[in-house]
């Protein structure tokens, strides 16, 4: 057998082969589409069912729908003249708390007027108290009269004096009457309020930093005055008080500036506010009357010799008035035996007989007791 036989009996396997190959695919595909057609049939009939069955819900949907909606719009008209008839009602109180509220507004506009009135009246004040905290002397003033009116109503007028001369020519604002020791402690006023302001105004830091040295200046010079003028050795106390007659500045200096307050001990200058001032006037008020108890201790003694003296003589003419009385009682008892001894022989005597023959003597009475 030649090539070209075999060649083309290798032909007619491979075409054969092909051949069987594109009958055995379409056959595939025939039975495929079948199956395709049957599943579709079966879908379609199914989703006719189920249409049936969704009218059949959609019908009795739309019935219930219709029955709901009757009943809603019942209810929805009740409830509309309900609320017509609770509008008419609100309506009418509305108004008729209207025309009150209104009054009661004319009422507060009123005291507005009023509070307006006193608050120009207090704007006028607090311009006269910047205008007094402005001038130097006059606020000066205003802290001597805020620590005359502490002072005087912690303690007594004996215990301090207001504007009291020192031996070094100076005058002190108030000067406490202590006791040695520590003696008399002096007080004395200071208000910066210029670098304060300045303080508290600062627009940048350089201005900060200059307010604050103004400030530490101020009072370190204050400590040191008055540790040079109210703290004379030999006539008052080692220490004296600086008396700041505002709070903000009492707590702006403690706050930001403790070398200050730490210099102010050195020099034995004790910063005070008005609250601290009235912490240290009850303690002072306390030690005052300490010393008062201390310097009466020697009277109270000698009167609670004397009284005991009066308690011993009390007790000796106690025991001879019970003497008395004790006596008294024996007298009276000896008197009784007497009286009763008398009523005997009364009976004896009524008891005999006149007769012819003598009577028998009468027995005599046993004898008496000894003073009887």
């Amino acid at each position: 057998m030649d090539a070209g036989t075999v060649l083309l009996i290798l032909a007619v396997v491979v075409v054969g082969g092909g051949l069987a190959v594109l009958l055995l695919r379409a056959e595939a595909a025939r039975r495929r589409e079948q199956e395709h057609n049957r599943r579709l049939a079966e879908a379609t009939e199914r989703m006719a069912a189920q249409q049936h069955e969704l009218a059949g819900r959609l019908s009795a949907f739309a019935e219930q729908g219709a029955v709901e909606r009757a009943e809603l719009t019942r209810a929805l008209q009740e409830r509309l003249d309900g609320v017509s008839k609770r509008l008419g009602e609100g309506l009418e109180q509305s108004a008729t708390k209207t025309a009150e509220t209104l009054g009661q507004l004319t009422k507060h506009l009123d005291v507005i007027d009023k509070a307006q009135r006193n608050i120009a009246e207090l704007a006028g004040q607090v311009v006269g108290l910047q205008e007094i905290l402005d001038n130097k002397q006059a606020r000066g003033a205003f802290g001597e009269v805020q620590l005359n009116d502490l002072v005087s109503a912690i303690l007594p007028p004996s215990a301090y004096a207001m504007q009291a001369p020192l031996t070094n020519g100076r005058r002190v604002d108030c000067l406490i009457r202590l006791p040695n020791p520590p003696g008399p402690i002096c007080i004395d006023s200071k208000f910066p309020l210029e670098s304060y302001h300045a303080l508290r105004l600062a627009a940048d830091d350089l201005q900060l930093k200059q307010a604050q040295r103004d400030f530490r200046a101020a009072m370190l010079k204050h400590v040191t005055d008055i540790a040079e003028r109210y703290i004379v050795p030999g006539e008052t106390a080692e220490s004296a008080l600086m008396f700041l007659p505002s709070e903000a500045v009492y707590a702006e200096l403690h706050a930001n500036f403790p070398d200050a307050v730490e210099q102010s001990y050195r020099r034995k200058v004790w910063i005070v506010s008005p609250t601290t001032l009235m912490a240290t006037l009850n303690t002072v008020r306390a030690v005052l009357k300490d010393a008062r108890m201390r310097e009466q201790a020697g009277l109270i003694q000698a009167e609670v010799m004397n009284l005991l003296d009066d308690v011993r003589r009390l007790d000796k003419r106690t025991a001879n008035l019970r003497r008395h009385f004790d006596q008294a009682s024996e007298d009276v008892r000896e008197i009784g035996v007497s009286s009763e001894k008398i009523v005997r022989r009364a009976d004896r005597i009524e008891s005999v007989q006149i007769e012819d023959e003598p009577a028998e003597p009468l027995a005599p009475e046993p004898q008496a007791l000894a003073g009887e």
